[in-house]
């Protein structure tokens, strides 16, 4: 039998990653490293749907946590559902075996950068782990998110003109890295390589001329979004949103090791975020920051395995939609 595990960031906005284990048609997926959703899609049947004899769409099999075991999904009175339900019983037996392993490698090396005004990538709007499924018709805003907008707040918001009322500073946040991208805006598709370099591929209101182009590693922002090459106080403003995004941050794996150290510090005051995705962290440099942040979410009552009863991944993982993105 053939798994595939890998681990995958959660885009526009960027709010952490997933870990995948694939078998055929079937997934069990995790966001956190402990609640897992098992899918079986329905692409196993698409020959029998072809010949007028196919009954039953995707499936939710189950999900399962160390914690409370198996849970199964809805059981439908079906040959076709039988067929399903084989491969996600076989994805789960895997899942039992390696859940213990993650965070698993990443997979999404295929990159839709939108571009500056030199061209030069500017904020990381989607990725995948191959090119066919990377939508070029897709809308190329990058948005910071709805949970932007309830939370990040800046030090130097009283500056900005307009950005005063709550949830303005990320409004303002948005329109400025998207002007950033000049009056019309354009993406390049970008194949990166395990040194961490780019090779230009197609894109979205991008010239033929870029089209083959190698960009180094040091030209695609570690963080997902450029926060240099600006003024002081919008570098201010995008050091505070930088900081914000700490405790997902930390879930990616190019982090040079005193940027991480610093990370963690920034994550250590969001206790909540930090606790529901720690266990998916790469590494940890300052295991006593993270530790401090663990407690403080336990005091709270607020540990994940809490809410997970409550929670679940759908098929898709996330809303895909901007203007609904969290």
């Amino acid at each position: 039998m053939s798994f595939y595990c890998y681990s995958q960031r959660l885009l526009n906005p960027y709010r952490g990653i997933i870990n995948c284990i694939r078998y055929r048609s079937a997934e069990a997926v995790t966001a956190d490293g402990v609640q897992w959703d098992i899918y079986v899609s329905n692409e196993a049947l698409q020959d029998k749907a072809a010949a007028g004899k196919y009954q039953v769409s995707d499936i939710r099999y189950g999900k399962w946590s160390a914690a409370s075991g198996l849970k199964r999904g809805p059981v439908f009175p079906s040959a076709d559902f039988r067929a399903m339900e084989e491969l996600g019983a076989t994805v789960y037996e895997h899942l039992l075996m390696v859940h213990e392993e993650v965070p698993f490698d990443f997979a999404d090396r295929f990159e839709l950068w939108l571009l500056d005004t030199e061209k030069r990538p500017l904020a990381l709007l989607d990725s995948a782990l191959s090119q066919a499924d990377i939508d070029l018709e897709q809308s190329i805003v990058w948005t910071p998110g709805l949970e932007c907008k309830r939370t990040f707040t800046s030090s130097v918001a009283g500056k900005q003109a307009g950005a005063t009322a709550t949830g303005s500073v990320a409004d303002y946040l948005a329109v400025y890295v998207n002007n950033c991208a000049g009056s019309r805006s354009a993406a390049q598709l970008f194949e990166r390589n395990a040194a961490g370099s780019g090779c230009g591929l197609g894109g979205i209101n991008v010239g033929q001329a870029l089209a083959g182009r190698l960009l180094p590693a040091e030209e695609f922002p570690v963080n997902l979004l450029e926060v240099m090459r600006h003024d002081a106080m919008h570098r201010h403003l995008l050091g505070d949103f930088i900081s914000w995004q700490a405790p997902w941050l930390l879930l990616l794996p190019a982090l040079p090791p005193e940027l991480r150290r610093q990370y963690e510090e920034k994550a250590r005051v969001q206790a909540t975020r930090t606790a529901g995705q720690y266990r998916l962290y790469p590494e940890i440099i300052n295991q006593a920051v993270i530790d401090a942040a663990l407690v403080e979410a336990r005091i709270r009552g607020t540990m994940p395995q809490q809410q997970h009863e409550e929670t679940a991944l759908s098929p898709f993982y996330i809303e895909q939609n901007p203007e609904t993105g969290s």
